[in-house]
């Protein structure tokens, strides 16, 4: 049987090759997408997340509902520098052979329930089944939290791409992105005692796809959704590799895999709160890892990712994506 999946998110490039990894894995079931503000305001996150769907086209359409427009309580910062203005790579401007936009205004629609709600209810309809997988700030999760923390617990497990533990962070030299738009969410959601499993930068950063990788897997004549990975990566490479990263960071389709396949990491349960008020150390996820007895710990509030088998992960990645795309 396919496990549930719930996706929030905020696409954003890497955002749309976790969906696509996700949309083209036989262990799960994309049930349903909640977008919501970060790497690009929730309008565009949207709009974005209804195009992977009509590019991908899967036989089973997840709803997708609009969520958070802004954080619990901070003005929206976004990283428009790192996935373009429209979030994927700017491909709006792209024309096809016709000289008709390559990429038009999605024609499907969304549901009428918000974000946090359609957490709610996917959670209660797979009651001890659902995986959620959150990609961006945890906006819409505290936001479902305040509405019915009991119907929220009732999901299987809650992986959250986010956090730096024992490297830097990608903000701030203390802070995650996605912790960083949104502290306070984030720090209600890992105060609430659900299922967490943190995949923070430590595992991440060792994800790295580069464009001669994805370019040898993807040879003429393209279909959609190889025109499509091309088009949107794109952009990613070029920061990246002026960034000096060698490629694209696979932060959110690590986090998916994670949910597909624990064993490509290696957890440890941890303590971890995150810095809401301070003013240098805003977004900070902090673990108790002091060498101390576990015992003698704060108790733990989740599992953390600090190990990935990064070439076990590629494969998988670079598979699943040329082999949908073919």
């Amino acid at each position: 049987m396919t496990v549930p999946l719930l996706i929030d998110t905020d696409p954003g490039i890497d955002d749309a090759l976790a969906l696509l990894l996700a949309l083209a894995s036989p262990e799960v079931s994309v049930e349903a997408i909640s977008t919501v503000a970060g790497n690009v305001p929730v309008e565009v996150a949207t709009t974005n997340a209804l195009r992977i769907l009509e590019v991908a086209r899967p036989p089973h359409r997840p709803r997708v509902a609009r969520g958070a427009e802004a954080p619990l309580t901070r003005p929206l910062v976004t990283a428009s520098h790192v996935h373009g203005e429209d979030g994927l790579g700017n491909i709006q401007g792209l024309l096809g052979p016709d000289r008709r936009p390559r990429y038009p205004e999605p024609q499907t629609g969304i549901e009428m329930l918000d974000g946090a709600d359609l957490i709610l209810e996917a959670a209660y309809r797979f009651r001890g089944e659902l995986v959620i997988v959150a990609l961006g700030p945890l906006t819409n999760l505290a936001i479902a939290l305040q509405r019915d923390r009991r119907r929220l617990a009732s999901a299987a497990r809650v992986v959250v791409m986010g956090g730096a533990v024992a490297v830097p962070g990608n903000v701030t030299p203390g802070a995650e992105f996605n912790f960083f738009v949104d502290p306070e969410a984030a720090a209600t959601v890992f105060e609430a005692g659900l299922p967490l499993e943190m995949v923070p930068l430590d595992v991440t950063r060792q994800a790295v796809l580069r464009r001669a990788d994805l370019e040898a897997r993807l040879t003429p004549p393209l279909g959609p959704v190889e025109q499509f990975l091309l088009d949107f990566t794109a952009y990613g490479f070029d920061v990246a590799e002026a960034r000096g990263d060698g490629g694209i960071v696979l932060h959110d389709p690590l986090a998916i895999a994670v949910a597909l396949d624990p064993s490509l990491v290696g957890f440890q349960a941890l303590h971890v709160e995150v810095e809401s008020e301070g003013r240098v150390a805003r977004g900070l996820s902090l673990a108790d890892r002091r060498p101390i007895r576990v015992e003698s710990r704060l108790p733990a509030n989740c599992r953390v990712a600090l190990s990935v088998d990064a070439p076990r992960f590629l494969t998988l990645f670079l598979e699943r994506l040329c082999r949908a795309s073919a």
